[in-house]
């Protein structure tokens, strides 16, 4: 039988991402993999750096795989972690803040779980958190981001149309349209087709019923506070409903959360980053996946950042990232999150 394989990248080797996917993967960790694969992906030095703020990770268990097959890390025996290093520097972490050799692990990292995941080797990419800052202030001026640069890599360009960053709660699901960018940007880049072509990305990759936030507070209460809604948002709404989306909208935002998670709705559609992400990380913080749709194999990822302040304190909590793992399985094997009922059921 197939084994599926997982790359997990180490993240910003400064950061809690290496001693989290330790923990994971450790006894009594957050995830049963059913026989899954878990390739470490990041500097063999990132991990011993952490080895001893995580006793329940048997060394023993990590084995470096130079250069993987898939038949290799099929191979590996049961309850092993494969290691793959693409920088094989020996060098010592400094916890709590990212230097250049930093950014340039977390990047090495990444391009290589990319690369397996194009040629089929890996299944999935699991990543843990890099410093957008570090990345952008040493190695690549202008990132802004693991889902930018995924996109970019694999030739998605036009952002909002054929990618989505999405979160996946245990009671509410969310994509958005724009993510990185000011607020004034958003307002000034808001048009229909943007909305139009993120909903039908979003119908292609998820489906279900898609309600979509308004800009403005009561979705403009009917023109009095502000026109955007009737005249961008409504319209890409119709036309999308049109072409056999299931959307609705624009709803008001400050009872359409809590109405998608009574299941009202399979899945919003937030204009902008901190109208769907302050309601993800309010309902569900550290229980959410991240996940970007589109790209040609699957990626996700924990809701948190680096946690600067508490690496190499051993006091990092690894159950966002156990929670990504069990998400990712699932994914894998297409059991998408909960589906509203249908209109008029009870309950």
């Amino acid at each position: 039988m197939t084994r599926r394989v997982l790359a997990l990248t180490q993240g910003d080797p400064a950061g809690v991402g290496p001693e989290i996917l330790l923990r994971a993967l450790g006894a009594g960790g957050a995830v049963e993999l059913g026989g899954s694969v878990p390739l470490l992906v990041g500097e063999r030095a990132a991990f011993e750096a952490v080895f001893q703020l995580v006793p329940g990770f048997e060394r023993s268990r990590l084995l470096e795989v130079a250069s993987p097959s898939r038949a290799a890390l099929e191979a590996l025996p049961p309850g092993a972690v494969g290691l793959l290093d693409p920088v094989g520097e020996r060098r010592t972490i400094r916890f709590g803040a990212s230097g250049a050799a930093d950014a340039r692990g977390a990047m090495a990292a990444l391009d290589a779980a990319i690369d397996l995941a194009r040629r089929g080797i890996a299944d999935a990419i699991v990543t843990a958190p890099i410093s957008k800052a570090s990345i952008a202030g040493h190695v690549r001026p202008g990132f802004v981001g693991h889902t930018d640069y995924l996109a970019e890599t694999c030739g998605l360009t036009r952002y909002g149309r054929d990618y989505l960053m999405a979160f996946l709660a245990p009671e509410l699901q969310v994509a958005l349209l724009t993510v990185h960018v000011p607020l004034a940007r958003v307002l000034a880049d808001l048009d229909a087709a943007a909305i139009g072509e993120a909903l039908a990305c979003l119908q292609r990759h998820a489906g279900g019923r898609i309600a979509v936030a308004g800009l403005n507070p009561h979705a403009g209460e009917g023109g009095l506070i502000g026109d955007e809604d009737a005249a961008i948002v409504a319209p890409a709404v119709a036309a999308a409903r049109a072409a056999g989306i299931d959307a609705l909208g624009p709803e008001s935002p400050d009872s359409l959360f809590a109405r998608a998670r009574r299941g009202e709705f399979d899945w919003v559609l937030a204009l902008y980053h901190d109208q769907g992400l302050i309601a993800v990380k309010t309902a569900s913080f550290g229980s959410a996946t991240n996940w970007t749709l589109g790209l040609p194999f699957l990626r996700t990822s924990v809701d948190h950042g680096t946690a600067f302040p508490l690496a190499g304190t051993g006091r990092a909590d690894a159950a966002p990232m156990g929670a990504v793992l069990a998400t990712t399985l699932a994914l894998l094997d297409g059991r998408l999150p909960r589906r509203a009922p249908p209109r008029g059921a009870a309950g």
